[in-house]
């Protein structure tokens, strides 16, 4: 077993990205600096982060490092006023003596505008008095004034704002200040200024789990990066989706054009850095690693042979510079390597596979969790003395991974039907069998994955002639498992969530449920549907989730193929009123 969390240890030939993000921070004169580490769930954007901050650690005295989980504060805080406490905060902790008083006055001030201009609006809003969109209008001319965009009407709203408040909380905020909006703001400037050159440091902000928050935190943490931006001898390293970001942008604003969807974060970001997909010598690395690990050969040995697999990876394109798994067992020098040797040789075959599936692409986190139940399912086999090798369970996971519900459940009746052993393996497994035979050999339901099924049925251990009613029953006893294993990204648990409870075909959440999820994962989320309202047999009343279907259905053909199926396999004598009227005039429904 593996553990599901970033890591500082590269695996993944991350370092080359990782080493040039902190060269452009440590040049200083590339400061001030905001950059992007752009990439989709799961790919290592934040194992990068660490690995950025582990490289600048080197020149510790050189840095102050805030680190900022934006999902952290979702719910507990405004998200702008947390930013800007947390890093007050930081410096006032970093200061020395002869700086402890401007960085008291600066933790200060960050709480006067937190009152003024980020929290007024939730403050009078508690105290039962309407704001009339006064403070809106404050709020944004804050964001203004840090970005140097002010001009005076600004300078007017901050001041209307500033006076609503004061009035209408009168004796129940503190005494007013005598400075005036403005002036806060500017002396805000000066002093976060004159602490970092009092410090003599580079203040390094690294802020992750944007694409986790919902649109509207998404937004505020921007904005308020945006407060903090092209101060002196600042950095900010900002991880994120970029059409998560791009979703939340076009949620969050009213109408927003496809002009300003597109270049909110180019204005944001200075330098975009992208996070490379893997390729198949990466992938086949990183799971000859991961097998290593959990051989729990001694980290001596373990840091051997990421080394010696990193330094073939970057040198890939020099001659002779291919790896296998004989030099990872020359390298670990094990007394039996047999087991080991079993899994190093599967991982080498599967690799080809996870890095050009459609549900898979090479994404780290989806190996390690697919790898994970693999892990669990051999343990109660183990447990419960099932005659089982885990090459076999590992392949059934990859079938389940890389097709769609519909055709895994075809394989397990075709298993269970046949006791065991079907005889479509027999010619899937062929050398020569022709596509047409293997086509007609194969259940309906597997056919639209033929192309990936003749691939998988190449791979070793073959299944012909194995009893693999074990294996099914080791993939039913852990359903909860394959729905961890789907690993959809945090955009499509979310959809799945909303999509389950569509009270009305125009439902505006369901609207923005569709939106944020990505066309390469609508087949997986219309699947995780299906496995829901398979729970559920009761279809005498109209059903939410049914509802919610037909839309994702309405969004493209191959969702709707999921749930076509899905409806002709249910046992009903015929389809109830309520069905019918949904599923009439939808041309994908069939009859």
């Amino acid at each position: 077993m593996w553990a599901d969390t970033d890591t500082d240890v590269d695996y993944l030939n991350y370092s080359e990205v990782a080493e040039l993000v902190a060269e452009m921070v440590g040049n200083e004169r590339m400061l001030p600096l905001s950059l992007g580490v752009f990439g989709t769930w799961g790919t290592g954007k934040s194992s990068i982060l660490r690995l950025v901050q582990a490289g600048l650690a080197k020149n510790a005295d050189n840095y102050i490092f805030v680190e900022f989980d934006a999902w952290l504060y979702q719910d507990f805080d405004d998200a702008r006023a947390a930013l800007m406490a947390v890093i007050a905060k930081v410096l006032l902790d970093a200061a020395p003596e002869d700086l402890q008083a401007k960085a008291k006055s600066f933790y200060g001030r960050v709480n006067k505008l937190r009152l003024l201009g980020l929290a007024a609006e939730g403050g009078a809003a508690l105290f039962g008095m309407p704001t009339f969109g006064a403070l809106n209008r404050g709020i944004q001319s804050v964001g203004d004034y840090f970005s140097g965009e002010a001009d005076e009407d600004d300078a007017k709203a901050l001041k209307e704002a500033a006076t609503e408040v004061t009035s209408r909380t009168k004796g129940l905020l503190a005494p007013e200040t005598k400075r005036s909006p403005p002036e806060e703001i500017t002396a805000f400037r000066d002093e976060f200024k004159d602490i970092l050159k009092g410090l003599g440091k580079t203040l390094v902000v690294v802020i992750d789990n944007i694409d986790r928050c919902t649109p509207p935190n998404a937004i505020h943490t921007l904005e308020a990066i945006r407060l903090f931006l092209f101060l002196p001898r600042t950095a900010f390293i900002i991880a994120a989706d970029e059409d998560m970001v791009r979703h939340a942008v076009s949620t969050h604003f009213r109408n927003p054009s496809e002009r300003l969807i597109q270049d909110y974060l180019d204005k944001l970001i200075q330098v975009p850095v992208r996070v490379p997909r893997l390729g198949v010598q990466e992938i086949r690395a990183y799971m000859l690693l991961l097998f290593a690990e959990a051989a729990k050969v001694s980290d001596k040995s373990l840091e051997t042979l990421r080394a010696f697999l990193v330094d073939r990876l970057q040198n890939a394109w020099k001659p002779n510079s291919d790896f296998g798994v004989d030099d990872v067992i020359e390298l670990l020098k094990l007394p039996d390597p047999t087991a080991l040797r079993n899994s190093l040789d599967l991982a080498d075959r599967m690799a080809p596979l996870l890095a050009y599936s459609t549900n898979i692409k090479g994404n780290p986190r989806i190996i390690k969790r697919m790898m994970n139940v693999v892990r669990m399912r051999a343990s109660i086999a183990g447990k419960r003395g099932m005659p089982i090798d885990e090459a076999i369970i590992a392949k059934l996971v990859l079938f389940e991974r890389c097709t769609a519900a519909a055709a895994v459940d075809a394989l397990h009746d075709a298993i269970n039907t046949a006791m065991g052993k079907p005889e479509f393996f027999v010619r899937l497994e062929a050398s020569d069998a022709p596509a047409t035979e293997i086509e007609a050999a194969c259940p309906d339901a597997m056919r639209p994955h033929l192309s990936f099924i003749r691939e998988w049925g190449a791979l070793e251990p073959p299944l012909a002639g194995v009893d693999l009613r074990p294996a099914v029953y080791l993939a039913r006893e852990t359903v909860p498992l394959r729905s961890l294993a789907a690993s959809l990204s945090p955009a499509a648990l979310k959809a799945v969530d909303v999509l389950r409870d569509v009270r009305t075909s125009s439902s505006p959440a369901a609207r923005d449920a569709l939106a944020s999820i990505d066309m390469s994962e609508r087949v997986p989320v219309m699947e995780a549907l299906v496995r829901d309202m398979r729970r559920n047999p009761d279809w005498t009343r109209s059903r939410n989730d049914f509802r919610g279907a037909i839309l994702l259905a309405d969004e493209g053909p191959d969702a709707a193929a999921v749930f076509v199926r899905f409806v002709r396999s249910l046992d009903l004598p015929r389809r109830p009123p309520w069905m019918a009227t949904l599923l009439n005039g939808k041309s994908w429904a069939g009859a």
